[in-house]
């Protein structure tokens, strides 16, 4: 199994470049504080579609040739890479056809058909996506960029930790939230290529702990029946993104339930910024897990801010002590 490396994180970068934002490196005195840590947010909810999801989808896309494009892309998604595909695709003057299940956040949906996607509705379970997305290859020979278990897109996501790396000076730690798997595989790739002197840490919810498992135990665990405010996260690794996170990643940690609302809600109200739950997983995790990261300069990656605003009262009354079904 061929693993990405530094080299493939530097060439995507320079490919993608003129497609991407350089998304802004923030800091807070105010979580500082709280948080006993000295923290950088690489803002990638300030990234094209929301989300850091453009930097694979576009790197992706932009590596296929035109045999291979002529009748578009396709994949399977509820969320984030829908739309990065869907707008990464516009960028060529190329088709995008998404499967995505028919419980699919209304805002997502919406974001998808705006970028041009072609969507195909499905029943919200994994069979169903692969079932509908095989008929739609066939229908349409159109070529299949997985979210997550794919080369090009995993050194896609890892610019964003490049970038990170540039813009802050000498981090002791940096932190990627997990699902699949993509953006903390990449982020390790770029992360230990720059600096070997840097921990790589990984931070997934408590109630979706497939990876954190998986890396105890030295073995792919799949994710079964997750259950977290955290629904970017509920994805299980894949065989390429599991080697290269256990090749590469120092350690997982786990926050629950509560913290990660508290972690949102505190970027909400400290940096003015909107987060999704999956962001704040990390901030989370270091909130949860103090003494490990007391006194740390910590580069952590904000992975996206889409936000199904009709959810923000529930939210709101999660970060009051609500619970969590």
């Amino acid at each position: 199994m061929k693993l990405p490396e530094f080299k493939d994180i530097e060439n995507a970068h320079a490919r993608i470049r003129s497609y991407v934002h350089r998304t802004p490196v923030l800091s807070s005195l105010a979580i500082n504080s709280l948080a006993g840590a000295e923290l950088y947010f690489k803002c990638e909810n300030f990234q094209k579609v929301g989300a850091f999801k453009f930097r694979g989808a576009t790197n992706a896309v932009l590596l296929m040739n035109k045999e291979e494009l002529q009748h578009g892309v396709a994949t399977h998604s509820s969320g984030n890479h829908a739309a990065a595909l869907a707008l990464a695709a516009r960028n060529l003057g190329v088709p995008a056809y998404i499967v995505m299940p028919e419980n699919a956040p209304e805002v997502k949906i919406k974001a998808v058909r705006s970028y041009g996607g072609k969507i195909t509705f499905c029943k919200p379970d994994l069979k169903a996506r692969e079932t509908g997305l095989k008929d739609v290859i066939e229908r349409t020979g159109a070529g299949f960029i997985h979210p997550y278990d794919n080369f090009n897109v995993i050194s896609g996501q890892g610019t964003a930790a490049k970038e990170l790396l540039e813009d802050m000076s000498a981090p002791d730690i940096i932190m990627a939230p997990v699902g699949g798997g993509g953006l903390m595989s990449g982020t390790s790739v770029a992360a230990g290529g720059m600096n070997k002197n840097i921990r790589i840490i990984g931070a997934e919810p408590e109630n979706a702990d497939d990876a954190f498992r998986s890396f105890q135990k030295g073995y792919l665990i799949p994710s079964v029946n997750p259950s977290t405010v955290a629904d970017g996260l509920l994805t299980s690794l894949s065989l390429l993104t599991f080697e290269i996170i256990k090749t590469n990643v120092n350690d997982i940690y786990t926050a629950s339930e509560e913290f990660i609302i508290k972690a949102m809600r505190m970027i909400w109200e400290r940096m003015k910024i909107v987060v999704e739950p999956s962001s704040a997983v990390p901030l989370a995790v270091i909130l949860q897990h103090k003494e490990q990261f007391k006194g740390k300069r910590i580069g952590i990656i904000l992975s996206g801010g889409n936000v199904e605003l009709d959810q923000l009262p529930k939210l709101l009354s999660l970060s009051k002590g609500g619970s969590q079904t």
